[in-house]
């Protein structure tokens, strides 16, 4: 017995804005089915002892160590900016008076 008929298929295109054929509703409601079947299929195996993963195999994050370097002066970063004020980046306003 399917999990989902064709007029459930049909709602479903309907709720989506979806124009389909009455040919395409028979295989959308074939392929829909089998989703739904793995899917509880899924549902079988999970159990409550077995826990939740995100990965099939365990992984480590690798990190490296941080190191302080140089970086720029303020008048450095500045230098490039089309526009400076007050030692700061000058940017057009967005927002109107508004707000």
């Amino acid at each position: 017995m399917p999990n989902i008929s064709r007029d459930e298929v049909a709602h479903l295109a309907k709720l989506a804005r979806l124009a389909v054929t009455d040919e395409e509703l028979d295989v959308f409601a074939g392929q829909l089915d089998q989703i739904l079947d793995a899917v509880a299929k899924v549902g079988e195996v999970a159990a409550d002892e077995i826990p939740p993963t995100s990965h099939a195999v365990p992984l480590t994050n690798v990190f490296r160590e941080d190191v302080v370097r140089p970086g720029l002066t303020q008048q450095q970063a500045l230098s490039g900016a089309p526009a400076a004020e007050d030692g700061r980046f000058r940017v057009p306003r967005i927002l109107g008076e508004e707000q």
